[in-house]
């Protein structure tokens, strides 16, 4: 719900779309009191932490008594299981809410919910056990009730979080428990722009009311109206819109809401809009806006080379055989040699010679490189069946133990291909600020074969970047399950 009321600093308001919006996307009427809002954020916190409560102790009294009726065929002692419920419980809940992981903010979205209950799950469990070994009550517990309400308790616990934060995201969409009630002032176009970009009662937020401030000869007056409705309207947040050059009219905003009891926001500049992820830092006494970070920490850099060291080695030992086999076959279809060496660019745009199996009678590594299509009368027999299955590509293991490409990341290209297309595509260079992998997020999305057209490769690049921007060990393994099991990773090619 956008709009509760609308101060008329003016005679105008936000707009056409924004009196649409307010009319069509009424909650709740009125404007609840701070004091009842932050009870009932208050309620809600309890609720979630009840659901906790309960979710663990029905896991153990179920997996307990399940397990027992099966191989003992005896439901068990139940005040153990209900116990071992309440243990758990004392351990996890009350360690969740001094994490203050039942604030309602922590619930607008399901996103991030699995990874704080696993956390929290296995500190817990890992207390529990302590616990059991210093009071020698460990025998009272079967090793397999155990693992039991480890897995059952974990997956209960998760689910009780997913259905309350679809229950709070539900309620702050409609104006409800969970919603930011929001005070926005600043230009009549900033505010309009903010209201139909970002839909702010789909983010979890309430707009109470917004203040539009004219030009300069009236702005001491606008902001005198506007801080006394927002101090009457108590809101959670005040959001300023404005371009961020009016600093004059901005230090004067923020000078009016400092004396407002609520979270001052300097609303976004349209650059947040294609740097999600920038946030301020500050460097000793020098404050930026990191718009984008390095891909990698260095803790991660180590997990990922590791990983491609590890599985390279094995697969390359457990393949020995089908490189042979696809060496004689290269060898007795056509004439030249098995391998075949390119140069593409790695990380940093540094160049390589890439190692692919030899699938075409002809070996372009030039200026001009003619990509393969379909039907393309360079492509051998062999070439065309190793090319299907993907199998062309691995030699590229060897890249991989070289340093030269990660298993995982951007798929590289010909150096006149990406010449090429790092003129017409905004962003495409970025695509090596991460080493180029064997396969990729874009390959396993369907984006391989031809680039002969700029919104292919442009459908490429995005998905590269979203790897970028998005890498974890987990998206790595999920990304090389895909390309042996998805039908998308075989798509185009030839």
């Amino acid at each position: 719900m956008p709009f509760d009321r609308e101060i008329a600093i003016q005679a105008r308001t936000t707009g056409p779309r924004a009196r649409q919006v307010a009319r069509s996307k009424q909650g709740w009427r009125g404007i609840l009191p701070a004091a009842n809002v932050a009870a009932m954020r208050g309620l809600f916190s309890t609720i979630a932490a009840l659901s906790d409560t309960g979710a663990i102790l029905a896991a153990c009294v179920a997996s307990g008594t399940i397990y027992h009726a099966i191989f003992y065929e005896a439901a068990g002692m139940l005040e153990n299981h209900v116990a071992l419920g309440v243990i758990l419980s004392a351990l996890f809940v009350p360690t969740g809410l001094l994490r203050k992981d039942y604030d309602v903010a922590n619930f607008l979205s399901s996103k991030g919910q699995l990874s704080r209950v696993f956390a929290l799950w296995n500190v817990a469990f890992l207390c529990l056990i302590i616990l059991a070994f210093i009071t020698k009550s460990g025998a009272e517990a079967s090793r397999g009730t155990t693992i039991i309400v480890y897995i059952v308790g974990f997956a209960s616990v998760a689910a009780s979080r997913v259905l309350m934060a679809r229950l709070a995201l539900d309620q702050a969409r409609a104006g409800g428990v969970g919603a930011k009630r929001v005070f926005l002032v600043g230009e009549e176009a900033e505010i309009s722009r903010f209201i139909e970009h970002y839909e702010p009662w789909k983010q979890g937020m309430r707009v109470i009311a917004s203040a539009i401030l004219r030009d300069e000869e009236s702005l001491e007056d606008d902001l005198a109206l506007a801080a006394a409705s927002a101090r009457m309207l108590r809101p959670d947040d005040v959001y300023i819109l404005m371009p961020w050059s009016r600093t004059n009219a901005i230090d004067s905003t923020v000078n009016a809401f400092l004396r407002v009891p609520a979270s001052l926001h300097l609303g976004p500049e349209r650059v947040l809009d294609r740097f999600a992820k920038a946030r301020l830092e500050r460097f000793g006494p020098i404050a930026s806006l990191n718009l984008a970070s390095k891909p990698l920490g260095p803790l991660d850099i180590v997990l990922k080379r590791t990983t491609d060291i590890a599985l390279s080695v094995l697969a390359l030992i457990a393949l020995s055989p089908l490189f042979a086999l696809v060496a004689v076959m290269i060898k007795l279809d056509s004439r030249g040699p098995v391998f075949f060496l390119q140069r593409r660019y790695g990380f940093n745009q540094e160049p390589f010679r890439i190692f692919k199996f030899r699938s075409m009678s002809t070996m372009e590594d030039g200026r001009n490189v003619l990509q393969a299509r379909a039907g393309d009368a360079r492509i051998t027999k062999v070439g065309a069946f190793i090319r299907r299955c993907n199998i062309d590509e691995l030699p590229q293991l060897l890249n991989v133990l070289r340093g030269d490409m990660s298993l995982v990341g951007p798929r590289p290209h010909a150096l006149a291909h990406d010449q090429m297309f790092e003129r017409d595509i905004a962003l495409y260079a970025r695509r090596h600020n991460m080493k180029p992998g064997i396969t990729g997020w874009a390959q396993v999305n369907g984006f391989r074969g031809e680039t002969s057209t700029r919104e292919k490769m442009a459908g490429r690049v995005e998905h590269d970047l979203h790897y970028i921007d998005n890498w974890s060990i987990g998206l790595d393994f999920r990304i090389m399950f895909l390309t042996v099991f998805s039908r998308k990773a075989y798509r185009n090619a030839h």
